[in-house]
């Protein structure tokens, strides 16, 4: 009689465990190598692919956008989606914002009682606000990832000066030993020089891809040991240093802001979120008086007074170095 209970506990931890083996295994066998492909450096996967180095390049280069000529006023929007390392061109982002413009607007006039004119104004706004978004969040990933693979990889030139090769050797051990982001990076400035381009020229275009103020201290480095001399490779200690300490300030700073930050969140995300509560459990809340023009006047100016208020808690908030 007493067996009972115990064999359903018995039941009950062994599917546990059984349960628990079948997430590892699907992470182990999925998840896992997904990962590892991803964070294989991207350079050596095109090498690999073509042995003209040369070939491998352009690869590289063509995925990023940066053998387009695009036009004047798209030259920021260029050098967003380089900096963010999504592989797309500027006419491919367009493409995609159109699409998810009309996407949105048709889901609005579909099933929504949205007048035309404001589901065709929420849907570029949507279009156009959410992947500008979306790249700056790749972006500033990429980022943070970089930053914290340059001390190590300045140690690695460090070590490599020390052994007696020069720079361009030193890199090019960079973008071999190292993943994505750094290793492609440097991979790819090795490469620039190696058909043609000056040194500073290629650092130039190598920060110009990141987009972080460290790689400027780099720069100014080599370009300021080139013309005067000097121990490069005790600089570039000094500068991993400097940049270390510089990574954990940010950090520090960005750990005592974290309640600055998710409070703005949350002041920004409740009101909407209230409100879409409310709508889909009494649509007549707001429906009834919607066509209103004091209600529309009322929200937009609430609206208009949550972006303001989003903007100063955010600026409150958010340290630059």
């Amino acid at each position: 009689m007493e067996a009972g209970p115990l064999v359903s506990f018995a039941f009950y931890v062994c599917l546990a465990i059984a349960l628990f083996l079948l997430v590892e295994f699907a992470y182990l066998s999925i998840i896992a190598p997904f990962k590892r492909r991803r964070s294989i450096n991207r350079r050596l996967g095109a090498h690999l692919a073509r042995k003209n180095v040369e070939q491998a390049l352009t690869i590289l280069k063509s995925e990023r956008g940066l053998l387009d000529r695009e036009l004047p006023f798209m030259r920021g929007l260029q050098k967003l989606i380089v900096q963010s390392g999504l592989r797309m061109t500027v006419r491919r982002f367009l493409a995609l914002t159109v699409l998810l413009a009309a996407s949105i607007a048709s889901v609005l006039l579909l099933f929504t009682g949205l007048p035309h004119w404001a589901a065709i104004a929420i849907a570029v706004a949507a279009g156009a606000f959410i992947p500008v978004q979306v790249l700056l969040f790749y972006r500033k990933r990429r980022q943070q990832m970089f930053l914290a693979q340059l001390p190590d990889a300045l140690d690695t030139l460090v070590r490599s000066l020390k052994s007696g090769h020069p720079i361009q050797t030193a890199m090019l051990f960079v973008g071999r030993e190292m993943p994505d982001p750094i290793g492609t990076e440097f991979g790819m400035t090795v490469d620039e020089i190696t058909y043609g381009l000056g040194l500073q020229t290629a650092l130039q275009n190598l920060s110009g891809r990141v987009g972080v103020s460290e790689l400027a201290f780099l720069v100014a480095t080599t370009s300021l040991q080139g013309k005067t001399g000097g121990n490069l490779a005790e600089v570039l200690d000094n500068l991993s240093r400097l940049i270390r300490e510089r990574f954990q300030v940010r950090r520090k700073a960005r750990s005592m802001s974290a309640e600055g930050r998710w409070s703005a969140s949350a002041l920004v995300v409740m009101p909407a979120l209230i409100a879409a509560v409310i709508h889909f459990q009494n649509p007549g809340y707001y429906g009834d008086v919607w066509q209103e023009p004091k209600f529309r006047a009322i929200i937009t100016a609430l609206a208009v007074w949550q972006v303001i208020g989003f903007l100063i808690m955010r600026k409150m908030v958010n340290f630059r170095f």
